[in-house]
């Protein structure tokens, strides 16, 4: 069985390789700009193959798949399948199949507060609620080991929120030193043109920015939890600092060589070079 325990490092990235498949075929979509053909829960991809890799991985973008592109399960993906399920994958034990489906969904939003935490004990102007953030850090991973009906059972919409008052004094610590922050928490901000727009330390967290022209925007310590960046243009804008950012929500987005990204994250292979690369002067 693969060591995906969280003791030393914590494994909050995805390992596919270590996965059965999971986000593939416990997760509905619905055809659309995502998604080249729709599925219901629990019917695996048609490009699922039997080792539980993807068909098309190389090319899911060109064959209508971006939403596959953007999609992180944080880790959880092998943490039901060779934790909790100890490697026995859904379709050896068959009997498995349903409860290990119901169960991945809730996994996967455990990891996602063990990420955000994690995030927010490596900031240091968050210091004076460390140990608050360290004890939401332990509760959170010792749900994460329960076993499968208990994990189903969960009430995990108010762990959720639990762990949100924390990350909200996170957030307030973090972006206090800048005065005069816009606070812009859950605005429809759809479409909207920013280019160049001032949003250091900014409250953006649950904002819908989908399809936004944040080109050269001032995104330092802002936060960005939960903002929609569907198709944004961050184009030459700064995230320096930025926190509680995501590498689905960069994937998500679009942008060019001249993005500056939190160290934490990788530059996305699809963002293209800065416009007007290559032109002579």
């Amino acid at each position: 069985m693969a060591d995906v325990g969280m003791t030393d490092g914590r494994e909050l990235r995805a390992d596919c390789g270590s996965c059965f498949g999971l986000c593939c075929v416990a997760l509905p979509f619905a055809a659309s700009a995502d998604f080249a053909v729709g599925k219901d829960a629990g019917q695996p991809c048609h490009n699922l193959r039997d080792d539980f890799r993807c068909g098309i991985h190389g090319t899911l973008r060109q064959q209508g798949f971006a939403g596959c592109t953007v999609y992180d399960c944080f880790g959880a993906g092998q943490k039901v399948s060779q934790v909790t399920f100890g490697g026995h994958d859904w379709r050896r034990a068959p009997g498995t199949a349903q409860r290990m489906f119901e169960v991945f969904p809730v996994m996967r939003q455990l990891h996602e507060l063990l990420w955000y935490l994690t995030q927010a004990l490596a900031l240091p102007r968050a210091r004076p609620v460390h140990d608050e953030l360290r004890l939401a850090l332990d509760e959170t991973e010792r749900l994460t080991l329960r076993d499968p009906g208990a994990l189903v059972e969960l009430d995990v919409a108010a762990h959720r929120q639990q762990v949100n008052t924390l990350l909200l004094r996170t957030s307030e610590l973090v972006r206090g030193e800048i005065p005069r922050r816009k606070d812009r928490r859950g605005a429809d901000l759809i479409g909207a043109k920013l280019g160049g727009a001032d949003l250091r330390a900014a409250n953006l967290r649950g904002a819908y920015l989908i399809g936004a022209d944040l080109r050269r925007a001032d995104l330092r310590t802002a936060d960005l939890i939960g903002a929609d960046l569907r198709g944004a243009d961050l184009g030459g804008a700064d995230l320096t600092g930025a926190i509680f950012v995501t590498q689905s929500q960069l994937n998500a987005a679009r942008g060019d060589t001249a993005t500056r990204v939190p160290d934490t994250l990788t530059r996305p292979a699809h963002w293209a070079a800065p416009r007007g690369a290559g032109r002579r002067r």
